[in-house]
């Protein structure tokens, strides 16, 4: 070998000529490695969505950050022409200094210029690229990095780099890339150098390694290409009306997006901006995201867009970062029993280049993010089937690792979706989406825009009607056609008039009798009635039928206009048989579907009206069937068809849950208002009738209709109530104004009016306006308030006379508690305070609403309250104090009654919190004492933010239970009531209050400046924080930098990563004092980069203790553990060892492999838990990790007597032993191993397994295990020894 580096010495130049990363960018990732701490690769990986396989290898990675850093660059994260993922990455999760650093670094090594990036493409050569150096860095042991490094003629000095980095193998692997050696095309270089090493086993392992990622690189691109031509097929056909065929438009050219909202984790629906927002809501909760909305409202058409983001790569969409996408219209999908069958007929073309095989490795590999997106899960024929694949994946049994989205109506959502699965709704299109609609898609012309605007604009019902997107592109494509748009009073009306339009469009292309037959089969169509009928009330929906079989149905002419004006259409599938070959099997249909599912429903309509009548079992069965709310406008269709059906629907949906609401749609429906229509309504308003936030504009102004129409009508109203929807009063009108828009009028004949909001306080003028409102209705005798507080008084003088008249009630909360005495204009209790009233997170609206007015009567009445004690939060804060604050319109609410305050809140209370709370303690002017519990006070405050008044009162501000810490509102600051002692303790198990009182001991004292000896961190570090300097406790609460402490013992349990005890260094730091710090029960790395240490922990030579025997110590200067003690000869790890001298062996190990110092033998005695398949290390009985020892040289390992170990264990340990490089003999007692047919050789190791049964000792023998009287272990001598060894250890 001695020739070698002059052998070579043309491919080391050759490679350095042909680099396939610029210099300057490895420098960069150099520098990037330096600075992610694995909380911050966690959160990036979330971020990126990782598959979860990925984020675990990042997590227990010895190098995390060098390996975050590789894959970052394979997945396109990191480039040198662009880092903008990254930075946002990093925007995202908030870390704002570390995004600043590296935009830094990128003008100084990348010399990026912000704002001209180059957008580099989707490699997905890189990604699996990635993937086989993460496999090459598995497989380079160290001799052999060394000897690869002579032939490649590295430096001297980058020798030692790789010699003495955490994980020389991945480091290795990098430079090989920065020098050429290997590339995502060609690793020739290296295997040459490997064979001529005469490793023809490694050479021949990553030489497979590498055509397997060819392999998967070409048969992932050709998938990927022929996804997005049939995608583009897709979304490059959309029709915005259908009997316009000759214009097709792509989907990005007539996208607007609607309104949509997420429901958050309360339950409660909040506004998205934009549909890109969806995964960044969704993330961390589940991988499966519903889209719901109504028929009509874009569901589709936005799937359609994520579609055209993904395929074309859209930057600023997060749909264009998985690197597979999958689009499956469910409606096609009815007797489909797989994914890839699915893939197949739909998705690959013909002559698809891609195996069935290649397709389910692409589906089942961790490292691709794949989306699949299920559309229109409410038109699946076999949703109401258990056991399909589509429910096997939302049900998480199959592909885990993929994200799933899926389209349905509101009312069709899969059981298998759980609470945690995310869920979107589409709310329609608003004004502005309209507008932006017709001028993109149907006109450019101002005045036309306007024309066709003006003209939805003067027909309410219309405009409300156009809130579904589908109706409103129609109505905007035929407006532009028609001069004069039909005068629609109802959905029915208006759908009647698009059919017709689409007729009249066929028919003014002809003439004569051919006119006269086209006529008849628009007046005419029973029979495509009684398809789309027995379709929806089949036992699975059929929306899919084969073309033949329609034409046989129809006729051909017949069929030939319902699709030439678009009400059918037709699509190409694949019929392949099972189990025959592709090529052999293949053969096209052609299926026929309606243009919408609505158009569907509209003509079961026509069937079901004309038959409810007179097949009085039809209509039964079809009730049986068919929920409402699933095909609510085959309902609301037929109601309008025939108003002779609309009772007896109406009569049934009535008796349905939230049946109300549907038999509101259902009655407007009827355009006439016919006696049938006004039996509808009296029915209707003998129950509260309620307005609801979450309901539609439609369905809103159809409710004040039908309203409006019953009081025309004189027939008595029970209850209206406005469910979240009050927003203000027209004071000229006296009307009720919904934060929708709609007006309600004073209704004559309404009795009670009832309303509900959430957490807010009505203001003096709304409560004058709604005494306004309800003056005019005549009828009216109570008027009832929910969730809201009212002012404490109202002059009299502006209350209406004739509400005192009539003596109208006016309760304040359900429970009557509080009611408003309209002829004293005062609230008034009905019901005495108990001694403690207690205000929580818990608490209802209402019940809240109902405390908060009570006190405030208690108070005005000098009543007294013993204890009132407040939970404050985001819900409840903003209302609570203004307790004791004069409501807006009433006069001063006089003494308080309130003695003592309790606040209990979580966290640190800002002094403007705190301050807030003092307002409130002022307002209640009898409170003598306040109480934090479970918070962080600050430790002083400016005396000139704190009223005199309270200290005149004398009030007292006690900080925790315990009264250990209490405020001194003269001084303004805290201070302790009793003694530290020398050692103080912070502990896991400690309350939120009990570490809140400590922490605030501890600031104390600092300020003071009263040493304290000791301060003990039990468990409960979560992390430090850069932006604060405070180190954040497990319980959420962050103890500051302590000054006044001069030692530090930190108590934890496993191996700290390098972060975690940088954390703690820095912690460290702000304590000025401390210049000691011990660890106790935890590994800590052998080594950090000094550069990663700050020097002022140096100057101030702080020592570093690793365990309570000081056999172990940090070097600060130079970066590693330092073991005192010489290594006896055998080291013993027993299970009876307590944490801290297993972690103190440990790490003594540790010290002596860095060191390349001997280690003869190592004893896991009872100790030994379990071991990872990549045998990175061995776990413990304690939790603890024993990483591998590079000059290690016997190993003996002794389970719990009687263990029978598992394949995965074997493995591991087996792998282990490979990584320990000197490693002479591995000998495992007293366990069964488990039966492997070829055991892995380990070339240099002797084998021994010793069953402890007396069965004699085995060794292992190329693969097999040989018995020392020389026999070899077949399967059946085997499963002897496995009954021998139980009888033994029973």
């Amino acid at each position: 070998m001695a020739d070698s580096p002059s052998t070579h010495e043309a491919t080391g130049s050759e490679g350095q000529q042909r680099k396939s990363t610029p210099p300057a960018f490895w420098r960069f990732k150099i520098a990037l490695s330096t600075i992610l701490t694995i909380k911050v690769i966690l959160e990036l990986a979330v971020t990126f969505g990782y598959p979860n396989a990925l984020v675990d290898e990042l997590q227990g990675a010895s190098d995390s950050a060098l390996l975050m850093v590789m894959v970052m660059e394979g997945r396109g994260q990191i480039h040198p022409t662009d880092i903008s993922p990254l930075l946002g990455a990093l925007e995202d999760t908030g870390h704002h200094g570390i995004a600043t650093d590296v935009r830094a670094w990128s003008l100084e090594y990348l010399d990026i210029i912000p704002g001209n990036e180059q957008k580099p493409k989707k490699s997905l050569e890189l990604s699996s690229f990635g993937r086989f150096k993460i496999a090459l860095s598995t497989a380079l042991r160290e001799q052999t990095i060394q000897n690869l490094g002579a032939i490649f003629d590295y430096p001297r000095a980058l020798m030692d780099e790789i010699r003495n980095a955490k994980n020389s193998a991945l480091l290795m692997t990098m430079h090989m890339e920065e020098r050429g050696q290997i590339q995502p095309a060609d690793i020739s270089p290296l295997l040459t150098a490997l064979k001529d090493l005469r490793l023809h086993g490694v050479a021949s392992d990553v030489e497979g390694q590498f055509n397997e990622h060819l392999r998967i690189t070409g048969k992932m691109a050709a998938f990927i290409e022929e996804l997005k031509e049939t995608c583009h097929t897709l979304y490059d056909k959309i029709q915005p009306i259908p009997y316009i065929k000759e214009k097709l438009y792509s989907v990005d050219k007539v996208f607007i997006e609607v309104g949509i909202e997420y429901c958050d984790s309360r339950g409660s629906w909040k506004t998205l901006s934009s549909y890109r927002g969806i995964f960044s809501v969704a993330k961390g909760t589940s991988r499966i995201q519903v889209i719901e909305g109504d028929p009509g409202y874009g569901k589709s058409t936005l799937a359609l867009q994520l579609v055209y983001d993904w395929c074309n790569e859209v930057s600023d969409s997060p749909f264009c970062k998985p690197d597979i996408l999958i689009f499956l219209n469910l409606r096609q999908l009815g007797g489909i029993t797989s994914i890839i069958d699915a893939i197949e007929q739909f998705l690959l073309p013909r002559d698809s280049s891609v195996k069935r095989l290649d397709v389910e490795h692409l589906l089942n590999d961790r490292d691709i993010r794949i989306l699949v997106i299920f559309d229109a899960y409410d038109e699946y024929p076999d949703q109401h089937i258990g056991d399909t694949f589509v429910t096997q994946i939302l049900e998480e049994k199959m592909l885990r690792h993929v994200d799933v989205l899926l389209t349905t109506r509101s009312s069709c959502i899969p059981p298998a979706c759980g609470s945690r699965t995310g869920r979107f709704r589409l709310t329609g299109f608003d004004e502005g989406a309209r507008e932006q609609y017709v001028r993109k898609a149907v006109t450019g012309d101002d005045e036309e825009v306007q024309r066709i605007l003006e003209q939805l604009n003067t027909n309410p019902i219309l405009r409300d009607i156009c809130q579904a997107p589908l109706f409103s592109v129609m109505y905007a494509h035929v407006a532009h056609e028609e001069e004069e748009f039909h005068n629609v009073r109802s959905v029915t009306g208006f759908f009647e008039y698009m059919i017709d339009c689409f007729h009249s469009h066929a028919q003014n292309k002809v003439s004569g009798g051919k006119r006269k037959q086209l006529q008849m089969f628009a007046d005419n169509h029973h029979a495509l009635d009684k398809l789309a009928f027995d379709s929806l009330t089949g036992a699975n929906q059929q929306l899919l039928w084969d073309k033949k079989v329609v034409i046989k149905k129809f006729g051909a002419e017949f069929y030939g206009l319902y699709t030439d004006i678009g009400i059918l259409v037709e699509e190409e599938v694949i019929n392949r048989s099972r189990g025959a070959k592709r090529a052999q099997s293949i053969q096209y249909r052609t299926e026929v579907h309606f243009y919408h599912k609505l158009f569907c429903e509209w003509f079961a309509a026509c069937h079901l009206a004309k038959r409810v009548t007179s097949f009085q079992a039809l209509f039964r069965n079809f009730c049986k069937r068919v929920n409402p709310y699933d095909l609510q406008f085959v309902y609301r269709f037929a109601c309008g068809i025939n108003p002779a059906a609309a009772k007896r629907i109406i009569n049934l949906v009535q008796k349905k849950p939230d049946g109300d609401k549907f038999a509101v749609l259902c009655a407007l429906e009827q355009e006439e208002n016919t006696e049938d229509v006004l039996s509808t309504v009296r029915d209707l308003v003998l129950r509260d009738v309620y307005i609801r936030e979450n309901d539609t504009r439609l369905l809103q102004r159809t409710t004040v209709q039908l309203l409006e129409l019953a009081s025309q009508k004189e027939v008595p109203i029970k209850c209206i109530d406005l469910d979240r929807t009050f927003e203000t009063v027209d004071k000229e009108l006296k009307n009720i104004v919904l934060k929708s828009g709609v007006v309600l009028r004073p209704i004559v004949s309404l009795q009670s009016l009832n309303i509900r909001m959430e957490t807010a306080t009505v203001s003096g003028q709304d409560l004058i306006g709604i005494f306004g409102f309800v003056g005019q209705c005549s009828n009216l005798m109570r008027l009832s308030f929910d969730g809201c507080v009212l002012p404490l008084s109202i002059p009299t003088e502006l209350i209406d006379d004739s509400l005192i008249t009539r003596d109208v009630k006016v309760s304040c909360c359900p429970d009557n508690n509080v009611l408003l005495n309209l002829r004293s204009g005062k609230l008034e209790s009905k019901t005495n305070l108990p001694g403690e009233v207690r205000i929580q997170n818990s608490d209802t609206a209402a019940s809240l609403a109902s405390k908060i007015m009570q006190l405030m009567v208690a108070s005005a009445d000098h009543a007294t309250v013993t204890e009132y004690i407040v939970t404050f939060d985001d819900t409840t804060s903003s209302m609570i104090l203004k307790l004791g604050i004069s409501p807006p319109g009433a006069s001063p609410p006089g003494a308080s009654s309130v003695k003592k305050l309790e606040v209990t809140e979580s966290g640190h209370i800002s002094e403007d919190r705190f301050v807030q709370v003092l307002a409130c303690v002022k307002a209640l002017e009898d409170i003598n004492e306040v109480v934090f519990h479970g918070c962080i006070l600050p430790v002083s405050i400016s005396t000139e933010r704190i009223d005199h008044s309270l200290i005149t009162r004398n009030v007292k501000v006690s900080c925790c239970a315990d009264n250990k810490v209490e405020f001194n509102l003269r001084s303004g600051k805290l201070k302790n009531n009793t003694e530290l002692p020398d050692d103080v303790c912070i502990r896991s198990s400690d309350t939120e209050a009990e570490q809140a009182s400590t922490i605030m001991q501890l600031m104390v004292a600092s300020a003071d400046k009263i040493p304290v000896t000791c301060l003990t961190l039990g468990g409960c570090i979560e992390e430090f924080d850069v932006t604060t300097s405070n180190m954040v406790l497990t319980s959420g609460l962050s103890l500051p930098g302590v000054s006044s402490v001069m030692k530090l013992k930190v108590t934890e349990s496993g191996n700290m990563s390098e972060d975690q005890c940088l954390q703690v260094l820095a912690f460290v730091k702000e304590c000025r004092d401390m210049n000691k710090v011990s660890f106790d029960g935890c590994v800590l790395p052998v080594s950090i980069p000094t550069e990663r240490i700050d020097h002022s922990l140096i100057t101030r030579n702080v020592k570093v203790s690793c365990c309570p025997d000081n056999n172990v110590l940090f070097n600060l200067r130079s970066g590693k553990l330092e073991s005192t003690p010489e290594l006896p000869d055998n080291v013993w790890i027993r299970s009876s060892d307590t944490v801290a001298e297993q972690a103190s062996t440990i790490m003594q190990l540790m010290v002596a492999s860095a060191d390349k110092n001997p280690i003869t033998e190592v004893s896991l005695v009872r100790s030994f838990s379990s071991a990872g398949s990549d045998g990175l290390s061995l776990v413990l009985n304690s939790g603890l990790c024993l990483p591998w020892l590079s000059s290690l040289q016997k190993l003996w390992i002794g389970p719990e007597w009687g263990r029978e170990v598992t394949v995965d264990e074997w493995t591991g340990i087996l792998n282990y032993a490979k990584h320990s490089q000197l490693l002479k003999r591995l000998w495992i007692a007293d366990c069964l191993l488990p039966w492997l047919d070829n055991n892995p050789n380990l070339a240099n190791t002797r084998v021994v397994w010793d069953p402890e049964c007396y069965d004699g000792i085995y060794t292992l023998q190329s693969g097999r295990w040989q018995h020392e009287d020389g026999h070899v272990l077949t399967r059946g001598a085997y499963a002897d020894l496995v009954t021998k060894f139980r009888e033994f250890w029973r």
